[in-house]
């Protein structure tokens, strides 16, 4: 037998000893003994399996907290190592299965000394309502030829005539990027009647509609689709109209009943029917629907954000919001001023500048800058690559590893990459300063993820603008605007910028904005803040939730859910919102372990 060999066999017999405390713990009921098996200091995050919430239980007290409460409703058992733990540096690692009352579950345990440091929880099916796949899926065709036999054409298309008139969807979509429509196909796969709106001529237009030099900035590993992932000879960061094109087909192939050119124009809960009524715009005609589910899909955010610079009024050139930047194409030669540092504000200058603008951007606060080739194999390689995929990470898996570690840790946890990153990119960063800009990584170092997670923004991910304004070709001011003249951006410095076009890079407000107008302003503050965790961190006030707020979990307002985020997101946590859109569609028990208070509204 192999070092390895030992070790893992070791570390199973270490992994299943724990497993059998806690299931003996759980069996009896006992919320203390079970708590007692962690760490002081450990971490519980669970994804619906024990909670019906998306929920990380920090320390003993709160665990048996949870576990008192919870287990009389939840029943778990069974569980069990799978496959080979690792050992290393004092800690086991391993995969775990189990069973609750509502489902069968999947798990990620890391012991120290003994003692749980974190599990990971997540519910991945409901007993009898499961995906029908493989073994379960449907025939398709009855073999007994018959007169007048519907063909798969005729049925579809008498689902599309009835649904969203005659017959209502128990849920609708407001949304339909690649968030929605993710959504959408998990919700069709385990029999949710559905409807997508979106504005859009077409599935995928969102992206279509942008500058044409976009492409995406995460390596394509990190982004496939929930159950059709891109081929394997797709480019490593492909074009904005490739995305589009690929969003639009999947709407279609995963027959998904999406409504184009579709616009919410309100909506209103109604208390006697149990059900949201809501008003759309369906190409020129009024429709009225009566979903019981109502789900935001709109993005990270709410309305761009336009500041209101005193003299914007009497700018003589154009202005802006980076989201409708469409292209350079029409300012060779002009003097384009971008307020921003973001990922939109490079991307935008480099259009411009590709197209023979002068260009200057202005910094406002300090930016995270992550080179891409630096962030591919520092940050994300161990989870999302070719040599992860070789080592059998599938993107299911990567996914839970990378949600395994409670948001408290991640800090930590990512802190040394982004050092050595910091080491490894000397010179690039060097330069970058030299030029005048004003870097940093995160309040705490944690670097780019982080930030996202805490803010959604102050952070680029470096695919050659930067380089720009290293070799002066992109000019760069700091500094705060002041006021906007007829020909002009003039900083509060004195520095005045010529300008014959304004982009407004300014980032975006919160997403309940959207519930403000389109349900009313005490449903968004029912609602309160979307996303950031409490960090205490700049854009991220306290107090301190350990999960996104609101996002793709139970809200305090009934039966309205929040979704949204990046391609990666939006796959993974799509999954635990439709469990839970499904289980009340079947009125199965769903107790939800505290909904978090209302902070922060808009």
């Amino acid at each position: 037998m192999t070092e390895t060999d030992t070790g893992a066999t070791v570390g199973t017999d270490t992994a299943q000893a724990w497993l059998d405390d806690l299931d003996a713990a759980l069996a009896a009921g006992d919320a203390h003994a079970a708590a007692e098996l962690f760490e002081p200091g450990g971490f519980w995050r669970d994804f619906l399996a024990l909670t019906w919430n998306l929920k990380t239980m920090e320390g003993r007290d709160r665990i048996c907290q949870m576990l008192a409460e919870m287990l009389p409703h939840i029943r778990p058992s069974g569980w069990t190592v799978e496959g080979k733990p690792t050992v290393a540096d004092g800690v086991t690692e391993c995969w775990v299965r189990f069973s609750t009352s509502a489902g069968s579950g999947w798990g990620y345990l890391r012991l120290r000394d003994g003692q749980a440091w974190t599990l990971l929880t997540t519910l991945q099916d409901l007993r009898g309502f499961e995906e029908k796949k493989g073994s379960r899926r449907d025939r398709g065709v009855v073999h007994e030829i018959t007169r007048e036999r519907t063909t798969w054409l005729e049925r579809r298309q008498a689902r599309e005539r009835v649904l969203g008139h005659t017959e209502q969807p128990y849920c609708l979509v407001v949304g339909g990027g690649q968030g929605g429509i993710g959504l959408a196909a998990r919700l069709a796969r385990i029999g949710v009647p559905t409807i997508v709106v979106d504005k859009h001529e077409k599935a995928g237009d969102a992206w279509r509609h942008r500058y044409s030099s976009l492409h995406l900035h995460d390596p394509v590993w990190y982004d496939h689709m929930p159950y059709l992932p891109f081929p394997d000879d797709w480019p490593v960061f492909p074009a904005k109209d490739k995305i589009a094109d690929w969003l639009m087909h999947y709407a279609d192939i995963m027959e998904l009943n999406y409504w184009a050119k579709t616009e919410c124009r309100s909506a209103e809960w109604d208390e006697a029917s149990g059900t949201w009524t809501v008003v759309v715009d369906r190409d020129g005609e009024e429709v009225t629907l009566h979903p019981t589910q109502l789900v935001f899909a709109l993005g990270v955010s709410g309305y761009p954000r336009i500041p209101d610079f005193p003299g914007a009024e009497t700018f003589r050139g154009r202005q802006h919001h980076s989201s409708d930047h469409a292209g350079g194409d029409d300012w060779a030669g002009k003097r384009a001023v971008v307020i921003g540092s973001n990922n939109s504000a490079h991307d935008i200058c480099a259009d411009l500048w590709e197209h023979g603008a002068e260009v200057t951007m202005v910094q406002r606060s300090s930016t995270h800058i992550s080179r891409s080739e630096s962030l591919m194999d520092l940050v994300l390689k161990p989870l999302y690559s070719e040599e992860a995929l070789e080592a059998g990470i599938t993107t299911e898996m990567a996914d839970m590893l990378f949600a395994s570690w409670p948001y408290r840790v991640l800090p930590e946890i990512q802190r040394p990459a982004f050092e050595e990153m910091a080491d490894r990119d000397r010179d690039f960063y060097d330069a970058l300063e030299a030029a005048g800009f004003d870097l940093d990584f995160g309040e705490d170092g944690s670097g780019l993820f982080l930030k996202y997670l805490r803010r959604g923004s102050g952070y680029y991910i470096d695919v050659g603008a930067s380089q720009l304004i290293i070799d002066g070709r992109v000019r760069l001011a700091t500094g705060q605007v002041d006021h906007l003249t007829e020909d002009a951006v003039v900083l509060d410095n004195g520095a005045r910028l010529p300008a014959d076009l304004v982009v407004h890079a300014t980032g975006y407000g919160s997403m309940n904005e959207w519930l403000a107008d389109l349900i009313s302003p005490d449903v968004a503050d029912r609602v309160g803040k979307c996303w950031g965790y409490g960090s205490d961190t700049t854009r991220d006030p306290g107090p301190w939730e350990g999960e996104l707020r609101n996002m793709w979990k139970p809200t305090n307002v009934e039966n309205l859910w929040i979704h949204g985020g990046n391609l990666h997101q939006s796959r993974h946590y799509s999954k635990y919102l439709a469990l839970q859109l499904k289980a009340r569609m079947e009125g199965l028990p769903t107790p939800v372990f505290e909904l978090e208070e209302s902070h922060h509204s808009r």
